[in-house]
């Protein structure tokens, strides 16, 4: 009954948890597009001195677990007032998935003949213009992958958007359903309405790009 999800939808407040969660999502999403296709390009194409170490610095953001520099992390935010903000979740988010990022999109890079490469630079091509006309269309169905990864860790996450968010206004869905189960717990039928409300964007957006991203991993595979 639609009428179930409307009064879910209303008495939960979920319209503000579903506004911030997008906010942060794709704020998240686009940063870790944005600077993992640049970090990746460079990490590819260029030998620079400290290659190895930003290399190495991207490997340990995938090997540290967040429990091992959540403390620091805190307190940082803290002090320069980002707690309680958006910023507080758009930029651990972003980080949090740039390693894989950078690394899925290098990868792919690498897998590309350098002959074409080559080929733009004799046309004139400059570093920025092979860029944006060459690497990223040849790109896409990498970026597709990593942007419907990084959309579902974001869209989902809860200990960070607990922690560090405390107003209700700024609340995402997941600790905004909290509240909500809270209240409703023994109304089923509002509690897996709004269940369903909160997983349904998701799973849209994994449907809509699904063949982007199984290109974009069979084709990285099998180059």
């Amino acid at each position: 009954d639609f009428a179930v999800w409307a009064e879910a939808w209303r008495v939960g407040n979920l319209g503000r948890y579903a506004l911030n969660s997008a906010i942060v999502t794709t704020a998240a999403v686009v940063i870790i597009v944005v600077v993992a296709a640049l970090a990746a390009y460079a990490l590819s194409r260029f030998e620079f001195r400290g290659t190895l170490v930003v290399r190495g610095m991207f490997l340990l953001g995938l090997l540290m677990p967040l429990q091992a520099y959540f403390l620091a992390q805190n307190q940082m935010f803290e002090r320069i007032g980002l707690k309680d903000t958006r910023w507080a979740l758009i930029l651990p988010y972003a980080a949090m998935g740039l390693p894989l990022a950078v690394f899925l999109l290098k990868a792919f890079l690498d897998a590309i003949p350098h002959e074409l490469f080559e080929a733009a630079s004799i046309d004139g091509c400059g570093d920025a213009r092979m860029f944006t006309t060459v690497v990223v269309p040849l790109l896409r169905p990498a970026i597709a992958t990593v942007a419907t990864f990084s959309a579902i860790t974001a869209w989902n996450e809860f200990l960070l958007a607990l922690l560090y968010v405390t107003s209700d206004e700024l609340k995402t869905l997941p600790t905004g359903l909290l509240a909500f189960s809270d209240r409703y717990t023994t109304n089923y039928q509002l509690l897996f309405a709004a269940l369903t409300i909160v997983t349904a964007p998701i799973v849209a957006v994994y449907v809509a790009f699904h063949r982007q991203v199984v290109a974009g991993l069979t084709d990285g595979a099998t180059r």
